[in-house]
């Protein structure tokens, strides 16, 4: 049996875009006004790429197998 499941997070996909954005950017010791703009810019390329997965920045579907007992994010249908 296989089970669809939608999950809607707005605020957990964008903080944790934002997060992941600016963990990758720690090293460059940059500071708060030469953050800002590079954050922003580089969260919106990882948005579009997420958009694959995740529709209008909060919807995810899941496919759950319980035959096979897997999981699998499932593409956003264009």
């Amino acid at each position: 049996m296989k089970i669809k499941l939608t999950f809607k997070d707005p605020d957990g996909v964008y903080e944790s875009v934002q997060e992941a954005v600016k963990q990758s950017l720690a090293d460059l010791n940059l500071e708060e006004d030469e953050m800002e703009p590079l954050i922003e810019t580089r969260t919106e390329k990882v948005k579009e790429k997420l958009k694959r997965w995740i529709e209008y920045g909060e919807y995810l579907d899941v496919e759950i197998d319980l035959d096979s007992m897997t999981a699998k994010v499932l593409e956003r249908k264009k």
